[in-house]
């Protein structure tokens, strides 16, 4: 038996990237999975392989910034594939410049979608769990959200915040029999969020992850899939005491 058959989870952010091998990830296990993004083309395109596989999946179009919008794509989850056991929040953006340049709309931005979005899609979700007594969530944050980098302050802070959101929600929900964890990676390239990181650390002169990789103790950077089986281990009833961690994912980065 699969560890997760007759299992739903949802995750946001899941047309591609980090999102997508998570998808795949849970759906390789048995899990129905439901994508919700803003790019209702990438979700579906997600599902549509998800569904080769032989899973019942499903692609939302749904923006996490917006209370009504992840409401109307949670229910729309729910009402094709059941009510959601798993919720990984995994929609993020990542903006960089120094803390006394950065646009206010990027820091704006940042928090929006990577801190509210992970309220928001909790809020969404978690009540159907809670009534069930059962269910866990995976938050994405980052080795940055345990050590600021310069040029990464707004993206650091937002992450720093995911971790907190983590703790405090593990400890409300304990009682209700549901987990909370996050995890924090480090550099993963294959992203579109790498992308834009790395475009824009060309433009202003600052190590991209082929500058970076030598100084990573295990002397490489990660990959998606990487963080989908550290997901999917954190979803699964191997991690049954595991609530209110974050784990590193860093190739030896950071070491808490």
């Amino acid at each position: 038996m699969a560890r997760f058959d007759g299992r739903i989870a949802l995750v946001t952010g899941g047309g591609g990237g980090i999102g997508r091998a998570i998808a795949h990830a849970l759906a390789g296990d048995g899990a129905a999975v439901g994508l919700v993004d803003t790019r209702a083309d990438g979700a579906a395109k997600v599902a549509a392989e998800l569904e080769t596989l032989g899973r019942r999946a499903v692609g939302v179009a749904g923006d996490v910034t917006d209370p009504v919008s992840i409401r109307a794509a949670a229910a729309a989850v729910e009402k094709a594939l059941g009510p959601v056991d798993i919720l990984v929040n995994n929609a993020g953006i990542a903006r960089i410049g120094p803390l006394l340049e950065v646009p206010e709309k990027d820091w704006h931005d940042s928090f929006a979608v990577n801190v509210d979005g992970v309220f928001h899609a909790s809020r969404a979700v978690m009540p159907g769990m809670v009534a069930r007594r059962r269910g866990c969530v995976v938050n994405l944050a980052s080795w940055l959200g345990k050590r600021g980098a310069a040029n990464y302050g707004a993206y650091a802070a937002t992450k720093f915040a995911v971790v907190g959101f983590t703790q405090s929600l593990a400890f409300e929900m304990a009682p209700h029999g549901i987990r909370v964890n996050c995890v924090c990676p480090g550099l993963i390239v294959d992203t579109e969020m790498r992308r834009v990181i790395d475009d824009e650390s060309g433009r202003r002169g600052l190590p991209q992850a082929k500058d970076r990789a030598p100084g990573i103790p295990l002397g490489r950077v990660g990959y998606p899939d990487e963080v989908a089986r550290v997901v999917a281990f954190l979803c699964s009833d191997e991690a049954s005491y595991v609530t209110g961690a974050a784990y590193d994912i860093t190739g030896g980065s950071w070491m808490s």
